[in-house]
Order: C-alpha cells, then structure tokens, then sequence
C-alpha cells in the first residue's frame, strides 16, 4: 500500500492501468487530449503489479484500474473520471495539481 502512495505522489497525474483494459486506455486519451502528460503504469508489464493491484482494490478501487491520481490523491476509476469531467470540475482539478497550465 505504501508503494502505490509512493508513486502516486511522485507526479501530477498517475495512472495505475493494464494494457488490455479498453477502459484505461479511455481515460488516458481523454487526459492526453487535455495536454496532460501522466505517469502511466502498467500493471500487466511492470514487476509487483499484481500486488499494487490489490493494494488498489484494498483503497476501494473496483475495479482496480484504471486508478486515477490527482494531486496525489485517489480520484477513482473511469466512472468517477468522466463524471468529474462531465461536471466541468476535471479540468480545475488538473490545473490545481499542476498537470495542465491553460
């Protein structure tokens, strides 16, 4: 668990993804389409992913990706992305955690 807080601290916006996941790769086009640059890692490639996905499923995430970090908090998963973003409220939020300037 202390990991996954780890990284997602490390920068503005992190992604916790599976190269499959149709719905992760949603969400980090519509952050890439916002100019942001997010640290993208991908659980399905990367040593120990199996325990930082159940690290994330231990924070709530279900399922566990794709898990957004703003600001090095847990936004959520691609329901509460896009309902943020609906809502007009992504946008702020990624301006306040540096990961978009205009």
């Amino acid at each position: 668990m202390e990991r996954v807080t780890t990284l997602a601290s490390e920068r503005p916006v992190v992604i916790f993804s599976k190269s499959s996941c149709c719905m992760c790769h949603s969400i980090k086009t519509l952050l890439n389409d916002f100019g942001v640059n997010p640290t993208v890692y991908e659980l399905d490639e990367i040593q120990r992913g199996r325990d930082i996905e159940q690290a994330l499923s231990r924070l709530g995430c279900s399922p566990s990706v794709p898990a957004v970090f703003i600001g090095g908090e847990l936004v959520g998963g691609a329901n509460e992305v896009m309902s943020l973003h609906l809502k007009r409220s992504l946008i702020p939020m990624l301006r306040r955690a540096g990961a978009i300037w205009v």
